[in-house]
């Protein structure tokens, strides 16, 4: 190993690491689209595809801000756990607004049930669970597998009435549930707590420590996830060795991958190589030449995303990847949602006037709350995210690689990104990061 990183070194001191990690779960049927009671039923249309494209686009661009704050940190997040409670507020936001909340989602020009429809394909693609495998089918009980988890709720003030209509397309098209709380008692945030650590396996226990006093809704989404590699590392192998951090040296323990057919992409900015999980998906290493993890994700898009995993082909060469474990603060997206666009947050224009509730009050959201955390061992690696939007109300106002061996060393700060596969085109970004200390 100090072999190959004294050979690499002038290259790799600026360098960084790129993990992008992806869970599949895969959609089947035709490409038309059917509905029943409302729910879509069947494929992707042209719409749903520029929808899942545009979530995307929303996750590489809210991760772009989020990088620049990460400072000689880690960061862990997942836009998708962000963008589905606001995709679903798209039904509450009046008119005025609702074309500044599609276009900061990345999904100008397509209406409120084109992206309820899309949104709820995308839902159904990434969390279906039936799926028989090849080792179920030979009786073989100890198969790995990949388990994909997506829960939405809505936890109302006791003191109004949910719109019917909102419910309605809540609970259908984005699966969600639908509660009562006080908002006034400390109870709402344990409710809301307990609800997170349900949904995530244990693993988001807290992400709120109260409500404002004017809260009146609160809109949860809940991601975990977790998934065993095709190929799992050998623990025999993983050895201790040095990282070099923004912040001066540190040690990491390396899980080691040698082979004549693993694929690899390169080009003049990184080096890439995405690795499998048992059944679909993976993990997606990139090394950037040149830039640091944090200019890399700030720089990231899908259209550069995807070149990267279509162009990775087989090679033969030796990875070295760095285990690791992060466990992000809590953040309030406001500031950086605000940033994106979204217009939700205006409490003199109160956007989400009359789509909530039936009584007449003026609302905005107030906070976005978000918390996420992975792990990346030689088994294969879990992610969980949670997000709180939290609505607030008023008394209604009057109106390029080569043939040759590579050799990638990944001893840098690295991002991360967890995506999905549905029947789209391309892969569905759930979660992204930074690790600048394993």
């Amino acid at each position: 190993m100090k072999r190959l990183r004294n050979r690499l070194a002038k290259r790799l001191w600026k360098c960084t690491v790129l993990f992008v990690l992806c869970a599949v779960m895969a959609l089947t049927g035709s490409m038309g689209m059917a509905f029943v009671g409302g729910i879509p039923t069947g494929g992707w249309s042209g719409t749903d595809k520029a929808v899942a494209a545009g979530a995307n686009d929303f996750a590489f661009r809210l991760s772009a801000e989020l990088a620049e704050m990460v400072d000689d940190g880690n960061l862990i997040c997942s836009p998708y756990s962000v963008w589905i409670p606001l995709a679903a507020l798209v039904n509450a936001t009046n008119e005025e607004y609702r074309d500044a909340l599609l276009d900061a989602l990345g999904v100008a020009g397509v209406t409120a049930d084109e992206i309820n429809a899309a949104a709820s394909l995308m839902m159904d693609g990434l969390i279906k669970e039936s799926k028989t495998t090849l080792a179920e089918l030979l009786g073989i009980k100890s198969a790995p597998t990949n388990a994909l988890k997506i829960a939405n709720a809505i936890f109302v003030s006791s003191e109004v009435t949910l719109k019917k209509e909102f419910a309605d397309i809540f609970t259908g098209f984005y699966h969600g549930t639908a509660a009562n709380v006080d908002f006034s008692s400390h109870e709402a945030v344990d409710t809301v707590n307990q609800w997170a650590s349900d949904n995530t396996e244990g693993l988001i226990k807290r992400i709120i420590e109260s409500f404002s006093p004017d809260a009146i809704i609160a809109i949860t989404n809940a991601i975990y996830f977790t998934g065993q590699w095709e190929k799992e590392f050998n623990p025999n192998n993983t050895k201790e060795d040095i990282f070099h951090a923004p912040g001066g040296d540190t040690t990491a323990f390396y899980m080691p991958r040698r082979g004549g057919n693993l694929d690899y992409y390169e080009d003049s900015r990184v080096q890439a190589m995405p690795l499998a999980f048992a059944e679909g998906g993976g993990l997606c290493v990139i090394l950037p030449k040149d830039e640091s993890a944090v200019e890399m994700l700030a720089a990231m898009t899908s259209e550069y995303f995807n070149a990267i995993m279509e162009g990775a082909t087989p090679a033969e060469g030796l990875l070295l990847l760095p285990k690791f474990t992060i466990e992000g603060d809590t953040m309030n997206l406001k500031n950086v949602l605000e940033a994106l666009g979204v217009p939700l947050f205006d409490k003199k224009a109160a956007p989400l006037t009359g789509g909530l509730v039936e009584e007449a009050y003026d609302m905005w959201v107030s906070g976005v709350f978000h918390k996420a955390v992975i792990e990346v061992d030689e088994k294969g690696t879990t992610a969980a995210a949670a997000t709180i939007v939290v609505v607030d109300y008023a008394m209604a106002m009057p109106p390029g690689f080569g043939p040759e061996p590579f050799e990638m060393i990944c001893d840098k700060p690295f991002v991360f990104i967890v995506y999905g596969e549905t029947d789209g085109d391309s892969p569905q970004v759930l979660f992204t990061g930074i690790v600048n200390k394993p």
